[in-house]
């Protein structure tokens, strides 16, 4: 059954591709003969004990001859049929008097087609801009009526700029760790517009409120509780003792990019020293081309990554993320980890984005089996604990998303969501969670 979802899926993404070519369409024609071949579990536990005949996944059989005639269906939904049959079947028929429906029906669709056509043409005439009322005024040059549309119009805005204030000082006040509501709407997931790149990250506006707060009153004083904190205290507010020295070693390797000596082959004390305030995040925002998903008109799409110690006032999130490593990295040139801490500091008059993670390797040189998906476990360093590290923002991808490797038995009813990433020993990296994941660890 395993098998059969993960052939069913690689179909589907393999035949969402912008583009296609002889390989694509091999891997396609593999995966559907997969899927027929490892279905048949589901007759034989009598899921399906009459066999199929599912219109869906008959259409299948038809897609390698169609995307040879017409090219990639990217965009694509099997669906359209279904909602055209609503609009021409069965919206008419609900305004029909339901007997002897079919002529009313016809009617109905007749009336709705003109309307259209004469949409269009009022369009083309120019008929639909703006209101009678904005006529009036571009006609006869009423400019008394003018000015007083236009203060209301003001009058208007200011309500609706009031209601806006109103609900960000509510969104601080009922979830403190939570980025205020502007910031939220301006780093929202989904589709944008461009510019097309690869992939870029942005830091989110909003600091980190309330949580990290200075231990010391003198720290307090100098910091505040706007997000900033003095980094020792940082440090043991995160219980990362190592963390100073860790800035240290991170902006050795920032100046110092084409010397062959790394921060960890030197001595300390020549990475310089830094001991000045770091201002802490919630999440941090990614951007990347994605055209086979939901995505802007330059095919760039926009998800969130969040590190906060309490997600709506609930339990810690803390997501994970795909790292630049080139060529010499783990899956295809991209390591896996976990973001446990997103901040920024300054210094010598340069702000650094970072991000603190904690890294996971990949068990084998191979994906499973069964599943088609790598497996990775938490790398661990010389003491037995996990490895932790300072990267600067511009080495994230995107979003990861893992899923523990559970084995045989069943999980704790006890478990929650939230402690999964610190539970399991291995993990599935989800190369199913969207196309552009499928595409870019397969």
């Amino acid at each position: 059954m395993l098998r059969t979802f993960r052939a069913f899926l690689e179909f589907c993404y393999t035949a969402r591709r912008n583009v296609h070519n002889e390989k694509s369409l091999i891997e396609l024609n593999d995966a559907l003969g997969r899927f027929h071949k490892y279905r048949t579990i589901f007759e034989t536990v009598g899921v399906r004990p009459q066999g199929f005949s599912l219109p869906r996944q008959h259409s299948m059989c038809h897609y390698y001859q169609l995307i040879c005639l017409f090219g990639a269906p990217n965009g694509l939904c099997s669906s359209i049929t279904e909602s055209k049959h609503i609009k021409a079947v069965k919206e008419p028929w609900r305004r029909s008097s339901r007997h002897k429906a079919l002529g009313q029906m016809l009617l109905t669709n007749q009336r709705l087609d003109k309307l259209a056509a004469a949409r269009v043409d009022f369009t083309k005439r120019g008929m639909l801009e703006g209101t009678c009322l904005s006529h009036v005024v571009r006609k006869f040059g009423n400019w008394h009526l003018n000015s007083r549309v236009g203060h209301s119009w003001g009058l208007t805005m200011c309500s609706h700029q009031g209601r806006d204030e109103d609900n960000v000082n509510e969104a601080d006040d009922a979830d403190e760790v939570v980025p205020h509501a502007a910031t939220i709407r301006d780093h929202d997931d989904g589709a944008v517009d461009g510019p097309t790149v690869d992939a870029h990250v942005d830091m989110a506006k909003a600091t980190h409120k309330f949580v990290f707060l200075p231990v010391s009153m003198e720290s307090y004083k100098s910091s505040g509780t706007d997000g900033k904190v003095m980094v020792t205290d940082l440090a043991i507010q995160i219980d990362v003792p190592d963390f100073p020295t860790m800035i240290r070693c991170f902006l050795y390797d920032q100046l110092y990019p084409n010397c062959p000596l790394t921060s960890s082959n030197v001595p300390l004390f020549t990475c310089p020293s830094f001991d000045g305030i770091i201002s802490v995040h919630n999440s941090a925002a990614t951007m990347y081309y994605a055209p086979s998903d939901q995505s802007g008109v330059g095919g760039m799409r926009r998800e969130l990554i969040w590190a906060t110690s309490s997600w709506r006032k609930g339990p810690p999130r803390y997501d994970c993320i795909f790292v630049n490593a080139g060529p010499n990295g783990g899956i295809h040139g991209l390591d896996v980890a976990r973001v446990t801490l997103f901040f920024s500091f300054k210094f010598q008059n340069e702000v650094y984005p970072c991000a603190l993670v904690d890294w996971f390797v990949c068990f084998g040189n191979e994906p499973d089996e069964g599943t088609g998906m790598w497996i990775v476990e938490p790398e661990l360093d010389v003491d037995g604990e996990r490895l932790i590290s300072i990267i600067h923002l511009d080495c994230i991808f995107r979003a990861a998303h893992l899923i523990g490797v559970n084995g045989q038995g069943f999980l704790l009813k006890e478990l929650q969501y939230h402690q999964s990433l610190d539970a399991f020993a291995m993990f599935y990296v989800n190369r199913f969670i969207d196309y552009h994941a499928f595409s870019i660890i397969s």
